[in-house]
């Protein structure tokens, strides 16, 4: 049964924040940096996976997944890196917010590793350049990438890993949920059978990830 609003106490302020949370410790407060170290460049280096948050100008927030073999965010240089879009379903969420509000968050995840890097900065989309040629995956130029010029990075730790378990196989329970057919069925106004849609997102699905 749902709360009543009423019943719910609500924060309007950061001092009343700050009762409740504390404040943060040196390292915590102190570990901010507006440049890649040589640490951040192997943490990329090693990283598949991404998610990029990002808002429209009235502040609809949206975050998107990125992955593609380790290394996959490209650095230009110490204030500068950029993520290769590949084919998905053209939404374009992120993009079009970013047209819109250029500020982003990106949190890099490395499988097996509970703690992150996070970088947050201004972000443009360019649709061609020479490091696009760097970038080619299974013979697949991408279309578009993602600039960000960073002002804001550091490393997150891993209590909310520790605390999941995200990374333990023994707590996980796909078969717990529907499989992303019958999700799709359910949710979704499609005339495609569940048989078809089981066809669409079985094995044939990888043959569609460049292209």
């Amino acid at each position: 049964m749902a709360t009543p609003d009423d019943e719910i106490r609500l924060l309007e302020s950061n001092k009343e924040l700050r009762e409740l949370l504390g404040t943060p410790g040196d390292r915590a407060s102190q570990k901010e940096r507006t440049r890649l170290h040589p640490v951040d460049r192997s943490w990329l280096a090693a990283s598949p996976f991404c998610l990029i948050s990002t808002s429209n100008a009235a502040g609809a927030c949206d975050v998107s997944p990125k992955g593609d073999p380790p290394g996959f965010a490209h650095v230009l240089n110490d204030e500068r890196i950029a993520i290769p879009e590949r084919p998905g379903n053209r939404r374009a969420d992120g993009f079009q917010n970013v047209l819109e509000n250029p500020h982003v968050g990106l949190i890099f995840f490395v499988p097996g590793r509970g703690d992150t890097l996070r970088i947050n900065g201004r972000a443009r989309i360019a649709s061609d350049a020479p490091f696009f040629d760097d970038m080619i995956v299974n013979g697949h130029r991408p279309a578009l990438a993602l600039l960000v010029d960073i002002e804001q990075i550091f490393f997150h730790c891993a209590k909310a890993f520790m605390r999941s378990e995200l990374w333990n196989p023994g707590s996980w329970q796909p078969d717990a949920l529907p499989t992303h057919a019958q999700i799709v069925k359910a949710v979704q106004d499609t005339d495609m059978t569940l048989e078809e849609l089981e066809e669409h997102y079985g094995e044939a699905y990888a043959k569609l990830l460049y292209g």
